[in-house]
C-alpha cells in the first residue's frame, strides 16, 4: 500500500498540488509566532502598508500591516497615574469605587489608543525623533536640575523614585515615544490660524450688549381642578425616574475627638520645669532699625558701570559721615523706590529678613554708624544703624498660658491615641459589634439613619465617612470599620446595621407628589400659553406697550446694556435675551417662563456690538486663543480620522 501511495504522489502534478498546499500551511501561526511572545494586549491598532492602502486584514496579508499595541502593563500604569491624579485633585471627595467603573477604564484606554494611533502615524510618515531632541527635552525637566542646571546625579535619583522606577535607557525611550506621539498635536495645532474678520466677529459677539423692553406677566392661578387617574398614571410612567427611593444605610458609630476628652491635670512643677528647659523659645529676637541708600547695578552690568555705582556709594557714605542728613541723601539719591520717600527707612528688622551681606554688615554696626558700601544682588548699599532693640526674655508668668495649652493638647493627643488603640484592639476581638469595644474605653455608641448618600449631619456628612458607610465591604459584611480620620486627632468607627437598596417607589406611595406635579405643569403651560399669545401680537406688528395696555399688564420696563454674563431674574433669562433674532425689518422678541409661574415677554430695542475694550483691549491675545481653539478642534478631528482609518481591536476582558 505504501508503494502504491508513493507511486501516486511522485508525478509532477502531485508535486504542484502539494506545493500549493504547503504555502498556506507554512504560514499558519507565523503571525502569532512573532507576536505571542508577550501577553495579550488590551488594544491593538493596525494600519495597512502605505503602498497598499486597500490591503485586506485577513491572513496572511495582515503580516504586511503595521501595528501598535497597548499592553496590560501600559494600561495599568496609566490607570494608576490617573487614579493618583484624581485622588490628589478631589481630595476627600475621591470615590475609589466610582473610579474603578468600566467607563473610567475605557476613557483611559481611549486616550492610550489615541496616543498609539499618533505614534503609528508618525512611524508611517517616516518621522524619527533624534537623540538631540530627547536630550533637550530631558534637560528642561526641573526635577533633574540642581541650582538651575541639569545634574546627572539628580537625574538618576529622580528616575529611581519614579513609579515604577526607570533606567536611563527606559526613560529616554519613554521621552522619545512621547515626542513621537505629540508630533501630530504640535504640527496640526501650529497650522491653525484666525482671520481678522473672525476676530472682529468674535469681539462683537462676546462683548455684545442689548437694550430691551420687558413686560412681566403675573403667574396664573393655581390649577385646582381634579386630576384624572389616567393623567396621574401617564405622568408617573413618563417621569418614573423622579420617583425613586435612594439607597440608605442605618449606622451605629463611635465619635472619638481629642478636643472633647477631659483635659489632663496640669502639674505646676512640670510647667516650670518645661519653661526652664525651653527658655530660649520665649526670647524675643533682637531687632535693629536701619536706613539705607541703594545705588542700583543692573544684572550683567559692565565693570565701568559697577565701578561708577560703587564710587557714588562711597561718596555718599563720606557725606553722611561728614554730617549730611542721611534721610535727605536717601531721598535725593536712593534707587530703592520702596524706602526712598521715607528717607531710606527700613524700620525694625530681625535676622533672616535681609540679604546676607546686608544683614552681616548691619548686625556688626553700632547705633549711629554709617557703613562702607555693601554689595548685594541689587547693587551697592550705604547703611545707617539708627537703633537697637534688644531681645526680651519672657517670664514664666508670661509664658505660662502657652505652656499650659501645649501640655493639655499633648495630654489629650496621648489620651486620644491610647483610646483609639484600645478600641481597635477590642474591635479585632469582636468585629461584628461596636458596643463591647465602646464600653472598654467608656464612650457612647451613637446611632443614625436611615440616611441616604449626601445626607447626614456633623461627622456623618464627612465624605470619607459617607464613602465608608456606603462601601460594598461595610454593607456586605456588617463589620466595624477601621478608624476613619475626619480631622486632627478626630476619628470615627462605624458599622452598617441595616441597608436598603435604591428602589422604584410605587404610584400609591407618591400619588400626592404626582398630582402636585401635574398641577404645577398645568400652571407652567398656562403661563407659557399667555406669554405666547402676547408674543404673537408683538410679532404681528403691535408694540409691546399697546399689547400690555390692551391686556391690563404693567407698562414695559426698559432694561439697558445687558451683557451676556448678566444674571437677570432667573437662570436662562439672559440666554433667552440673546437667543432672540429676527430678519432685517422684523422685531426681535421672545419670552421666558420663570420657575414661579411668572412670564417675561421682551423686545430687543438695540443691539450694541462689542468693541476691543470689551475684550480687554488685547485683540492679539484673543486671536491667539481662537487659533489655539481651532488647532485643538482640528487635532481632535485628525485623531478621529486616524481611528476611522486604522483597525482597532479592544480586548475588554483585559481591562
Amino acid at each position: 500500500m505504501l508503494q502504491s501511495l508513493r507511486d501516486k504522489t511522485s508525478g509532477w502534478f502531485a508535486t504542484v498540488v502539494l506545493g500549493l498546499l504547503v504555502v498556506p500551511f507554512a504560514f499558519v501561526g507565523v503571525q502569532d509566532y512573532f507576536r505571542q511572545t508577550r501577553e495579550m494586549p488590551v488594544a491593538s491598532i493596525s494600519a495597512p502598508p502605505k503602498w497598499w492602502a486597500g490591503a485586506p486584514s485577513f491572513w496572511p496579508v495582515s503580516l504586511l500591516w503595521q501595528h501598535e499595541d497597548v499592553n496590560q502593563r501600559d494600561f495599568r500604569e496609566r490607570f494608576e497615574q490617573e487614579r493618583q491624579a484624581a485622588r490628589q485633585q478631589q481630595g476627600a471627595e475621591f470615590d475609589a469605587r466610582e473610579f474603578e467603573s468600566p467607563a473610567s477604564k475605557r476613557k483611559v484606554l481611549d486616550d492610550l489608543i489615541d496616543e498609539r494611533a499618533q505614534s503609528l502615524w508618525a512611524k508611517r510618515q517616516g518621522i524619527v525623533v533624534s537623540d538631540r531632541m530627547v536630550q533637550q527635552e530631558i534637560l528642561k525637566v526641573p526635577a533633574f536640575q540642581a541650582n538651575g542646571k541639569f545634574d546627572m546625579q539628580q537625574y538618576r535619583l529622580a528616575l529611581r523614585t519614579l513609579n515604577p522606577p526607570r533606567t536611563e535607557k527606559q526613560f529616554e525611550q519613554l521621552i522619545r515615544d512621547g515626542l513621537a506621539q505629540t508630533l501630530m498635536r504640535t504640527t496640526v495645532g501650529a497650522s491653525a490660524f484666525t482671520t481678522p474678520k473672525e476676530i472682529d466677529r468674535m469681539v462683537a459677539l462676546l462683548g455684545e450688549r442689548r437694550d430691551l423692553s420687558l413686560v412681566e406677566i403675573p403667574a396664573p392661578a393655581l390649577d385646582s381642578a381634579p386630576v384624572a387617574n389616567a393623567e396621574v398614571e401617564s405622568w408617573y410612567r413618563a417621569h418614573s425616574n423622579q420617583y425613586r427611593a435612594p439607597e440608605t444605610v442605618t449606622l451605629e458609630y463611635v465619635d472619638l475627638d481629642a478636643s472633647t476628652l477631659p483635659p489632663p491635670v496640669v502639674d505646676e512643677a512640670a510647667l516650670r520645669q518645661r519653661y526652664e528647659q525651653e527658655k530660649t523659645r520665649f526670647v524675643a529676637a533682637e531687632q535693629r532699625q536701619a536706613s539705607h541708600i541703594l545705588i542700583n547695578v543692573p544684572a550683567g552690568a559692565s565693570p565701568a558701570v559697577e565701578k561708577a555705582a560703587k564710587d557714588k556709594a562711597t561718596q555718599l557714605a563720606a557725606q553722611a559721615r561728614g554730617g549730611a542728613d542721611f534721610a535727605a541723601l536717601a531721598r535725593a539719591n536712593s534707587d530703592d523706590t520702596g524706602s526712598k520717600a521715607a528717607g531710606g527707612d527700613l524700620g525694625f528688622v530681625a535676622k533672616g529678613a535681609l540679604a546676607p551681606a546686608f544683614e552681616k554688615a548691619l548686625f556688626s554696626m553700632q547705633p549711629g554708624q554709617i557703613s562702607d558700601p555693601v554689595r548685594t544682588e541689587f547693587g551697592w548699599h550705604v547703611i545707617q544703624l539708627r537703633q537697637i532693640q534688644q531681645g526680651n526674655q519672657e517670664t514664666f508668668e508670661q509664658a505660662r498660658a502657652t505652656l499650659e495649652k501645649e501640655l493639655i493638647d499633648a495630654g489629650r493627643e496621648r489620651q486620644f491615641n491610647e483610646t483609639t488603640s484600645k478600641i481597635v484592639d477590642a474591635v479585632l476581638k469582636n468585629p461584628s459589634s461596636l458596643g463591647p469595644a465602646a464600653r472598654v474605653v467608656g464612650v457612647p455608641v451613637l446611632t443614625a439613619g436611615p440616611i441616604a448618600r449626601g445626607q447626614g449631619t456633623g461627622v456623618l456628612a464627612n465624605p470619607l465617612v459617607q464613602r465608608t458607610a456606603f462601601s460594598e465591604t461595610a454593607i456586605g459584611q456588617g463589620m466595624v470599620s477601621d478608624p476613619i480620620d475626619v480631622g486632627a486627632n478626630h476619628s470615627v468607627l462605624l458599622r452598617v446595621t441595616a441597608h436598603a437598596a435604591a428602589r422604584q417607589l410605587t404610584l400609591a406611595e407618591v400619588r400626592d407628589r404626582v398630582v402636585a406635579a401635574v398641577q404645577a405643569d398645568r400652571l407652567m403651560k398656562a403661563a407659557q400659553r399667555r406669554a405666547d399669545a402676547v408674543l404673537a401680537q408683538v410679532r404681528a406688528g403691535q408694540s409691546l406697550a399697546q399689547v400690555a395696555a390692551a391686556q391690563g399688564l404693567p407698562e414695559p420696563k426698559p432694561v439697558l446694556g445687558v451683557p451676556r454674563s448678566a444674571n437677570v431674574a432667573a437662570p436662562g433669562v439672559t440666554d433667552a435675551f440673546f437667543a432672540a433674532y429676527a430678519p432685517k425689518g422684523k422685531v426681535a422678541a421672545g419670552s421666558k417662563v420663570l420657575p414661579d409661574g411668572r412670564a417675561l415677554v421682551f423686545v430687543v430695542d438695540t443691539i450694541k456690538p462689542g468693541t476691543a475694550a470689551d475684550a480687554g483691549g488685547d485683540i492679539t491675545t484673543l486671536g491667539r486663543q481662537i487659533g489655539q481653539l481651532h488647532g485643538l478642534v482640528d487635532f481632535e478631528a485628525a485623531v478621529r480620522a486616524l481611528r476611522h482609518g486604522y483597525k482597532i481591536e479592544v480586548n475588554e476582558s483585559n481591562l
